[in-house]
């Protein structure tokens, strides 16, 4: 009889055991979509840089360059948070601002794209705002409804070109290259022009195309397109990597004498999750050593 009663509570201390571990797996589960899908891709982090370089001019010595990525306006954000975001780069005070791609989800089913040209219209940058097509800029017949409203915007869009920044009798060139997904970039006429022994940074949307700027004489690249992975997992690493960010997808590289930076971008895609990703404006300090 004793036995049996053993046996008996043996069984049931494992069945509530199983019980509560299911139930603690379900609850942490519940709680990290919940603070994937509500909590993280809300909370914006400002992550601050410095790029030294010999070739950077005295005149640019602390001159604030501001990159911004992958809105994806359209798919799972609002105009609301997108007002919020300008507002923190206005707050920022950038001397330079950059976009590198990916603005609207799918351009020519968006309803807001006068309100959204405004609100960009409203970043200040004395020194010039710039852009790049993403592969979702030139998706969905959207190459032409992109250029107007960036242009609109006051941004320079730069297609296999580049624009001399300058500032008193010295410059810098900002580069940038058409999508290498849906556009056709070309990094010779990109970079032809720009006179010998110019500090340039290169905007390119997909941060594999490293591989190919570290050719030119260029110094820094700027991408986005990866999202920081959008979902990184401890000891795995990003579950999302698209096309040509496979090998890149977050922060500083050194790519042979270039040096990368791949922003995670603000918005999402595929799925509205971000985990360990959170998204981001980058700024960099310029300093002349």
């Amino acid at each position: 009889m004793h036995r049996i009663e053993t046996t008996k509570m043996n069984r049931r201390t494992f069945l509530k055991k199983l019980t509560r571990t299911g139930f603690a797996a379900a609850l942490a589960t519940s709680l990290a979509y919940g603070y994937a899908r509500w909590v993280e891709p809300s909370h914006l982090t400002v992550t601050h840089h410095t790029l030294s370089h010999p070739l950077i001019p005295k005149a640019f010595d602390g001159v604030k360059l501001l990159q911004f990525s992958d809105l994806h306006l359209g798919h799972y954000d609002s105009l609301e948070r997108f007002y919020r975001i300008i507002n923190q780069i206005n707050k920022l005070q950038p001397d330079i601002v950059v976009f590198t791609g990916d603005l609207l989800h799918e351009a020519n089913r968006y309803p807001h794209t006068e309100e959204v040209a405004d609100a960009l219209a409203s970043i200040r940058a004395p020194l010039g705002k710039f852009s790049v097509y993403g592969n979702h800029d030139h998706g969905g017949y959207g190459t032409d409804i992109y250029r107007r409203l960036m242009e609109r915007a006051g941004f320079r869009v730069l297609v296999n070109e580049h624009a001399l920044v300058r500032r008193g009798q010295e410059r810098i060139a900002v580069a940038g290259g058409d999508d290498m997904m849906l556009g056709q970039p070309d990094w010779a006429k990109m970079t032809s022009g720009i006179p010998a022994s110019t500090y340039t940074i290169a905007l390119v949307h997909e941060p594999d195309g490293a591989l190919e700027t570290c050719r030119y004489p260029i110094h820094v690249q700027l991408s986005g397109h990866s999202h920081g992975g959008q979902i990184q997992l401890p000891f795995i690493g990003p579950l999302i990597t698209p096309p040509l960010s496979e090998r890149y997808y977050e922060g500083f590289y050194h790519v042979g004498g270039l040096v990368l930076y791949v922003n995670r971008g603000l918005g999402t895609t595929r799925v509205p999750l971000r985990f360990f990703a959170p998204p981001e404006l980058t700024v960099f300090s310029l300093i002349h050593r």
